[in-house]
């Protein structure tokens, strides 16, 4: 199995992040908890309730009443979720979610609830730092691992393969694209020589 990131762009570290100055515990709770995309209902209810029992659990310990994060099941790509702190959502990814739902339950939303908490009770803190670390294992009960082990092949990207003198290249679509519109020609770092589409 491929070791992937929880965080792909992790939003703590763009520059300028402001706390939103909208509190969402004002707003109806049919805006607040998510929106779905076609996952089984009883998956659904797995994720929220894990939701709700660690942010319990967390505002228990912290003396604190912090609000429930938005749901939202449109992470792409390898990431398992990410946390949005200027929006205060956790973002999942229904593909892996479907194909690990123990896991997400258990590690993936307790992971990312970290980050907004950490957000809240800390500031803008270094993502996976000492705070966060502290707020897995401390308050939330799990173990802080910032990677996950999931099988990505469901999620990975189509590649086009491309050779140079010496070996074998796999270039993104992206790239792939870049390469076919005469935008772009990418070279070998062992060789040197223009990779070529095989």
């Amino acid at each position: 199995m491929n070791a992937a990131r929880f965080v792909g762009r992790h939003p703590a570290k763009l520059s300028g992040v402001k706390r939103p100055s909208c509190s969402l515990h004002h707003l109806p709770l049919s805006s607040v908890v998510m929106k779905t995309s076609r996952l089984p209902i009883a998956v659904q209810q797995a994720v929220m309730r894990s939701l709700r029992e660690k942010l319990a659990q967390a505002n228990l310990k912290l003396e604190r009443h912090y609000p429930e994060p938005r749901l939202v099941y449109q992470q792409r790509g390898t990431a398992a979720g990410t946390a949005w702190l200027q929006t205060y959502e956790i973002r999942l990814n229904p593909v892996l979610l479907m194909e690990n739902v123990d896991a997400f339950v258990n590690e993936v939303v307790p992971h990312e609830l970290a980050h907004l908490l950490v957000w809240k009770h800390f500031g803008r803190v270094a993502p996976h730092g000492k705070e966060w670390k502290w707020m897995m294992e401390s308050v939330l009960g799990v173990p802080a691992r910032r990677t996950h082990q999931f099988e990505l092949q469901s999620v990975r990207r189509n590649t086009f393969t491309y050779r140079c003198k010496c070996q074998q290249h796999q270039l993104t679509v992206r790239r792939h694209n870049r390469i076919v519109r005469g935008e772009a020609t990418y070279r070998c770092v062992h060789c040197g020589e223009p990779l070529i589409a095989e």
